[in-house]
């Protein structure tokens, strides 16, 4: 069998409970077609980059499926069924990735953007030397002609 990570995005509107409900459903669906759900994460109602079918957020579950492709497709057939689905992607990997996603893993290191220091405050820049290959002029050059 193929190991797949599967996304959806759910309308707004529904509630978490409805979309765990969904989500069994879709579970259903691929023990049907003789396959698994190893890990099931919902990330929970976030922003959309864009409108979609009028929606500015929706909620995000992530599923990891070892299924036959049959069941997979059936699932997303389904799922194009469904008007509280907005949209949804299905990639084939070679492995499920250990532990959390990358969505539910929290940044502990502070340091990754590297420009603030322990406590928060922003690093002291240097002082600006002068330019060298300036010339630099008197302060009353060129204003002879300007009577």
């Amino acid at each position: 069998m193929a190991l797949y990570e599967h996304v959806y995005l759910a309308r707004q509107d529904v509630t978490a409970q409805q979309v765990e409900a969904l989500t069994e459903q879709l579970k259903a669906i691929i023990a049907a077609g003789g396959g698994t759900v190893g890990k099931v994460e919902y990330w929970g109602v976030k922003s959309l980059a864009y409108r979609i079918k009028k929606n500015r957020k929706a909620h995000f579950t992530l599923l990891n499926i070892d299924a036959p492709p049959a069941a997979v497709a059936e699932m997303e057939r389904q799922m194009g069924i469904n008007e509280d689905i907005l949209r949804l992607i299905t990639l084939r990997v070679e492995a499920h990735e250990d532990g959390p996603s990358a969505m539910m893993r929290k940044r502990d290191d502070g340091d990754e953007r590297g420009d603030r220091g322990d406590r928060g405050e922003r690093r002291p820049r240097p002082p600006r030397r002068p330019r060298e290959d300036i010339e630099h002029m008197p302060a009353d050059a060129g204003l002879e002609g300007a009577n």
